[in-house]
C-alpha cells in the first residue's frame, strides 16, 4: 500500500515562502524552497525562510528539491537549506543559474554543486515515483509545473502561473500538456491562488508592454528612474524595449539587477534590440549623458525597490538624487504589506518635485492566476482533491469559492495551514499526525537567533526608547558609592527632564539601600530586577510610556593592587609606616642577558555542553 502524504511547509496563509513536501512510501519530493520578505512588526529582519526542523531529521528519505521558477519565493530558502540538509536540486536552466546566484553567496557552500537541469519534455524515474514537467506562463521564463507520479494518481502543483494568450513562445503555457495530464488522474491538485481575489482578469502582457513605451514617449523631457523587481525578466525585457525605441540609454543600479541581467542574456532569455555597448551605460559613467535620455533601472537591495526609492527621495542614495527633472515609474505590483510604505514613497517623491506613475493604478498587472485562470486549470486538470496556495486566508477562500463554482466539493478542497499532514487513507485525504511548524527569522548573518523575545524588545526599543542607569555599589560596607549616572535614548530629552530624571536617581539609590539593608543573602539578579520594576512603574506614572530600562550596576573592586613598586600596608585605625628604599646589590650574574622563556602555545578545549 502506498503511503502519501503532503505537507505545507510555507506558501499557505501567506503571501511568499513557498515550500511544500509530497511523501510517497519513504521519499520525499520537495516543491520550492522560498523565502518571504517581513512584515512591518518583524524590526530588522531581512527575510523568512520556513521552519526545516522536521526536513533535517529525515534528510536521508530527501529525493531533491524541484524548482518551478526562479523568484524569491520559490528559491530564495535554498542557501539557507542547503546549509543543512546536503540534497539535489532540480530546475530548469535558467532557474537553476539564478539559484546559484543566491547560492554562491553562502561561503559555506561554495563546493556545493549537486544541480541538475531539467526541461518541460524531462521525466525522472525514482522507482515508484516518475517525477515530468509542464511550462507555465509567469513573469519569468522557463517557469515550469510539477507531476508527482504515484500508482494512486498525480499530484500536481503548478507554481506561479497565469493564462495569456498574447505570451511570448518563452512564456507560454503548453496547453497541450496540461490536457494530457488532466486525462490522467489527479489524486491532488496545489494551485496558485494569490490572483484570485480581485475577480478581475489581468490584463495581457502586450498591453502592459504598449502602456511602458507610451509612457516613456510621453515623458520625452524627463529622466526615467524605473522600480521594478530584478527577477521579473518580463517587465526588465518591456523597459529594454522602450528604452530602445526612445532612442535612450539604461543604467543598471545595483548588483542584483546586474547579475540577473547578465545571467538572462547569457542564456538568451532577454532579447536586446541593440548591441550592449550602444544600449547600457555603467552607474559611475551616468554623469556623462544628458538627464533626458537616461532610464536608470532600480531593483533595491536584495529585488525589494520600494526601500530603494525612499532612500533616494531622502538624499541618501550616493549616485542618484531624485528632482523636478524626473518621473518615478514603479512597475513592480506591490503586496498588501508593501501598500502603506508606497504610499509614503510616493509623497514624499511628490515632496522632491518630481512626478510619479504606477502601473497599478492603471491596470491590474499580475503574474498570478485570476479567478477564471484558476478555474480553467482546475477544468482541465480535473482533481479529485484541491489544495489552494500562495495567498494569505482571504486569498486562500477565494479561490475556494471559485473551486466550489466549478462543482468541485467543499469536503474535497483542503484549506491548509503550515505543518498540516494529509495523508492518503483508503484513496481519501485525512488530516493525521499535524504538527506546528514555526518561521526562521534571518537577520544578517544569524540564522534563526532572532525570536519572539527579541522582536518585542526592538518593538519596544522602537515605540517607546530605552532608558538606563549605571550605578556603583560597594557590597562589603552595604552602601552606594556614587549616584546613579542616567540615560535615555528614544524616550526623554534629558536635559527638558531634569526634575525627572533626578527624581529617577534618587529612587534607584533608595532601592538599592533598601536591599542591601534588608537581605543578607546578596543575589544580582534580585537586585537589579527591583531597580527595574520601580524605576518601570515610576516612569509610566509620569510619562504615560514603557521605555525598556536596563539599570547596569557594578561593584568597587576591593582587591586592587597598587600601581607603583611601593609596598602600601593599611591597617585599620593606624597609619602605615615608612621604610627606607634599600639599595640594589649587585650579583655575580646581574650583567648577564636575561633568559627569555618560550611562549606557551595557545591550547583550544573544547566546551561540551
Amino acid at each position: 500500500m502506498t503511503d502519501l502524504s503532503i505537507i505545507p511547509f510555507g506558501g499557505v496563509r501567506e503571501n511568499g515562502k513557498n515550500m511544500y513536501a509530497v511523501t510517497v512510501n519513504d521519499e520525499i519530493f520537495i516543491l520550492d524552497a522560498g523565502l518571504k520578505y517581513p512584515e512591518t512588526d518583524q524590526l530588522g529582519v531581512d527575510v523568512v525562510v520556513p521552519d526545516f526542523e522536521y526536513l533535517i531529521k529525515n534528510t536521508e528519505k530527501i529525493a531533491g528539491v524541484f524548482l518551478s521558477h526562479g523568484h524569491a519565493d520559490a528559491i530564495g530558502a535554498l542557501p539557507y537549506f542547503l546549509q543543512q540538509v546536503n540534497v539535489p536540486i532540480f530546475g530548469s536552466e535558467l532557474t537553476i543559474e539564478l539559484a546559484k546566484l543566491a547560492i554562491k553567496e553562502q561561503p559555506a557552500l561554495k563546493d556545493y554543486n549537486d544541480y541538475h537541469i531539467i526541461n518541460e519534455k524531462s521525466e525522472i524515474d525514482f522507482g515508484n515515483v516518475k517525477v515530468s514537467f509542464f511550462n507555465t506562463t509567469h513573469s519569468i521564463p522557463e517557469s515550469l509545473g510539477i507531476v508527482i507520479g504515484t500508482e494512486y494518481g498525480q499530484v500536481v502543483y503548478t507554481g506561479d502561473f497565469k493564462f495569456d494568450q498574447t505570451a511570448e513562445s518563452y512564456y507560454r503555457t503548453d496547453i497541450p500538456r496540461l490536457v494530457e495530464v488532466g486525462q490522467g488522474k489527479v489524486l491532488a491538485l496545489l494551485a496558485d491562488a494569490a490572483g484570485t481575489e480581485g475577480g478581475a482578469d489581468s490584463v495581457n502582457e502586450s498591453k502592459i508592454g504598449d502602456y511602458i513605451l507610451e509612457t516613456f514617449r510621453d515623458n520625452k523631457k524627463k529622466r526615467i528612474i524605473v522600480a521594478a523587481v530584478a527577477s521579473n525578466i518580463q517587465r526588465i525585457q518591456q523597459i529594454i524595449d522602450a528604452t530602445a525605441a526612445t532612442k535612450r540609454k539604461l543604467i543598471l543600479s545595483g548588483n542584483d539587477i546586474e547579475n540577473v541581467v547578465r545571467t538572462a542574456i547569457k542564456l538568451k532569455k532577454l532579447q536586446l534590440p541593440l548591441p550592449e555597448r550602444q544600449l547600457f551605460v555603467s552607474l559611475k559613467n551616468m554623469k556623462s549623458l544628458v538627464a533626458h535620455e537616461t532610464v536608470i533601472l532600480e531593483t533595491g537591495r536584495m529585488g525589494e525597490p520600494i526601500k530603494h526609492l525612499n532612500r533616494m527621495a531622502n538624499g541618501e542614495d550616493a549616485h542618484i538624487k531624485i528632482g523636478s527633472d524626473d518621473l518615478v515609474f514603479i512597475t513592480t505590483t506591490p503586496s498588501t504589506a508593501m501598500e502603506s510604505v508606497v504610499a509614503k514613497t510616493r509623497d514624499m517623491i511628490f515632496k522632491q518635485g518630481a512626478d510619479v506613475k504606477q502601473i497599478s493604478t492603471d491596470m491590474r498587472s499580475s503574474g498570478h492566476a485570476s479567478r477564471n485562470d484558476l478555474q480553467m486549470m482546475l477544468n482541465i486538470m480535473q482533481p479529485v482533491y484541491f489544495m489552494p496556495i500562495q495567498g494569505e486566508y482571504r486569498v486562500m477562500s477565494a479561490a475556494k469559492d471559485a473551486a466550489e463554482e466549478v462543482n468541485l466539493p467543499e469536503d474535497h478542497i483542503l484549506m491548509a495551514m503550515k505543518g498540516d499532514q494529509f495523508k492518503l487513507i483508503d484513496g481519501q485525504f485525512e488530516l493525521k499526525d499535524s504538527f506546528t511548524i514555526g518561521e526562521t527569522l534571518i537577520d544578517g548573518s544569524g540564522i534563526g537567533d532572532i525570536g519572539n523575545v527579541v522582536l518585542r524588545d526592538r518593538r519596544i526599543l522602537s515605540e517607546d526608547g530605552v532608558f538606563v542607569s549605571v550605578v556603583t555599589i560597594d557590597r562589603k560596607k552595604r552602601q552606594v558609592v556614587s549616584k546613579p549616572k542616567l540615560t535615555s535614548r528614544g524616550f526623554v530629552y534629558v536635559k527638558a527632564n531634569r526634575d525627572l530624571m533626578k527624581e529617577a536617581s534618587d529612587l534607584t539609590v533608595k532601592q538599592i539601600e533598601d536591599y542591601l539593608t534588608n537581605n543578607k543573602n546578596f543575589d544580582w539578579n534580585e537586585l537589579k530586577a527591583g531597580v527595574r520594576d520601580v524605576l518601570s512603574r515610576f516612569l509610566f506614572e509620569q510619562t504615560r510610556r514603557r521605555p525598556m530600562v536596563m539599570p547596569v550596576v557594578m561593584e568597587v573592586n576591593q582587591n586592587r593592587r597598587p600601581n607603583n613598586h611601593k609596598t602600601t600596608a593599611t591597617q585599620s585605625g593606624a597609619q602605615a609606616n615608612k621604610r627606607p628604599a634599600q639599595k640594589k646589590l649587585a650579583t655575580p650574574n646581574s650583567n648577564k642577558k636575561k633568559v627569555r622563556r618560550p611562549a606557551k602555545k595557545n591550547v583550544q578545549s573544547k566546551t561540551t555542553e
